[in-house]
């Protein structure tokens, strides 16, 4: 794109700038260039840039501008945002959910607390003090029908539901199958998302529940489940997320991500299906630190080696298998106790990145009490209002990537990309994602960044404003979390009533094919399906797979 001549003369006329300008400024001030970092770019620092090989247009291979051709009016996007909830037994969630719809949300988001996310039941020795803590308790059909009793008057068909679960996906998606036959809603016009995302759990978050093995059958399972009879439902949101909190680089974040897709399209292809087949269903979602431009180049380049990636290692030839659909979250792990309100800045910054970052949905912000506990309707309210600002009063939503073609944010962008490709190319070397977990590789790389993070923090390196510098005495602010004690009383009963009024012969004969299937090689979603019609709790199918399938022993060094 650059010509050789006038890059040759723009080399001569930088050496020039810093033999003469830059150096008188530096003997006026007594410094030396190197106590400064590089704090401008040229087209020197990206002399093989080619827009139509790295850029492409908006929503055309690779994807790199933008996803899609057209940015989405900010009228469109600000009030049907669903908002991640759920806490209490069934009951509870339902209120709250009700509110949320009176206030305009249109899908639910749903929160699971831990017993449920490892297959346990509320009455499990190892649920007690935990049930409905840090999310819903949900461990039956009528659980699951309790809590979108939320969207009575509204066609199931019309919301957009996501379930974030994982190592029990194939028990939450088969009750919300089971839920829409009762509704008398086809599967094919039912549409949502559940995460599905096991190899991060290994890695970053913890919910697992059985070997990565067995786990990628289900994964395999709930794919050809999902592509044969869900057409408009997203059975994975592959997440860098929860990575990129438990401590990774922005690099490690984009790489392990795309190592565990990788690992998911061969599941795929393994199980027969064909890459156009279930590619374009697959979702993501990304986490967003606090360095604005690094946090764009992130974005920009997590479309392009998205691109790269289907098409030429997959050999994908339908653009949408291409696209990368990735939305991203605040960064919680830079929200602090101290001085909590400025929170605000800090989710109203990395929305600004999300947004100029092209993501979908960009400039979600969370709620400023995020460190303390489950939201106010204050921050709420707040957070609620940041995107609403930044797209309709700023206009940042306007401009399809408005950084295109800076020296600086090419630069980034080429170097994330750079970086990642060294991590999948170690990855790969190591016989792919599972084989790399199984050997504790991305766990140890991930603990490493983050115990460099928390030195850099501790030692001030790393200035986090509030915390280790800029620290004040200031009044406590409004929020932290109050919980119910009663709700593990109340579900506990609610457990015990299903128990006694269902039909025990059905769900003994149902745990028994749910045995056998496990153990052959046949899809798992039917047999798990009819079971829970019969009101077979999430613990006792998840037993019985733990009993055919093992469970996962973490991976330890020191």
């Amino acid at each position: 794109m650059f010509d050789k001549t006038k890059m040759e003369k723009l080399e001569k006329q930088n050496q020039d700038w810093k033999t003469d300008c830059l150096q008188k400024s530096l003997d006026k001030i007594k410094m030396k260039a190197d106590h400064f970092p590089k704090q401008f770019y040229t087209p020197l620092d990206i002399r093989d840039f080619d827009h139509a090989r790295d850029l492409g247009f908006p929503g055309d291979y690779p994807f790199t501008m933008a996803t899609h051709p057209t940015a989405i009016p900010a009228e469109f996007l600000v009030g049907a945002r669903a908002r991640y909830s759920g806490f209490g037994t069934p009951e509870d969630t339902r209120d709250h959910f009700k509110f949320l719809v009176s206030k305009g949300f249109t899908g639910p988001s749903v929160a699971f607390d831990l017993p449920t996310q490892i297959g346990y039941d509320s009455d499990h020795p190892l649920a007690a003090g935990e049930v409905g803590k840090i999310g819903v308790a949900c461990c039956t059909l009528r659980d699951m029908e309790v809590i979108f009793d939320a969207f009575q008057g509204l066609p199931m068909e019309n919301l957009r539901t996501s379930f974030t679960c994982n190592a029990q996906t194939v028990v939450i998606l088969a009750m919300y199958a089971a839920l829409a036959e009762k509704k008398g809603v086809a599967l094919n016009k039912i549409t949502g998302t559940t995460q599905n995302d096991i190899l991060k759990e290994y890695v970053a978050r913890g919910t697992y529940i059985f070997p990565p093995g067995p786990s990628m059958r289900l994964v395999a399972d709930t794919l050809v489940f999902g592509t044969k009879y869900l057409p408009r439902f997203n059975v994975m949101s592959i997440s860098s997320y929860h990575i990129r909190e438990a401590g990774a680089t922005a690099a490690q974040e984009l790489a392990f991500m795309f190592a565990n897709t990788i690992a998911y399209v061969e599941a795929g292809l393994k199980a027969g299906l064909q890459v156009d087949d279930f590619a374009p269903r697959l979702s993501y979602l990304g986490g967003c630190g606090s360095h604005f431009f690094g946090e764009v180049a992130k974005f920009r380049a997590a479309r392009r080696i998205y691109a790269r990636l289907m098409k030429e290692r997959f050999g994908a030839k339908d653009p949408d298998s291409m696209r990368l659909r990735y939305p991203s979250g605040n960064a919680a792990h830079t929200f602090t106790v101290r001085k909590p309100l400025n929170n605000i800045v800090r989710a109203t910054v990395q929305g600004m990145s999300t947004l100029l970052g092209g993501c979908m949905g960009g400039g979600y912000a969370v709620a400023y009490d995020e460190a303390l506990g489950l939201y106010t309707e204050k921050s709420r309210r707040v957070a609620d209002d940041t995107p609403r600002i930044l797209r309709m009063e700023a206009r940042l939503g306007d401009m399809i990537d408005p950084l295109a073609g800076s020296y600086y944010v090419e630069y980034l962008t080429n170097q994330v990309e750079e970086e990642v490709w060294k991590i999948l190319q170690k990855i790969d070397s190591l016989g792919g994602a599972v084989k790399a977990i199984e050997r504790g590789y991305m766990q140890q790389e991930i603990a490493r960044s983050a115990y460099q993070y928390q030195q850099e923090v501790e030692s001030a390196k790393r200035v986090i404003v509030g915390v280790n510098k800029f620290v004040e005495e200031e009044d406590p602010v409004e929020g932290g979390m109050t919980f119910d004690p009663t709700v593990e009383e109340r579900h506990l009963a609610i457990l015990a009533k299903v128990k006694k009024e269902r039909d025990n012969h059905k769900v003994r004969a149902a745990l028994d094919k749910i045995r056998s299937t496990a153990e052959g090689t046949e899809n798992l979603m039917g047999p798990v399906i009819e079971a829970v019609k019969v009101q077979t709790t999430m613990g006792e199918i998840c037993g019985v797979l733990r009993e055919v399938f093992g469970e996962y022993q973490p991976h330890t060094q020191f």
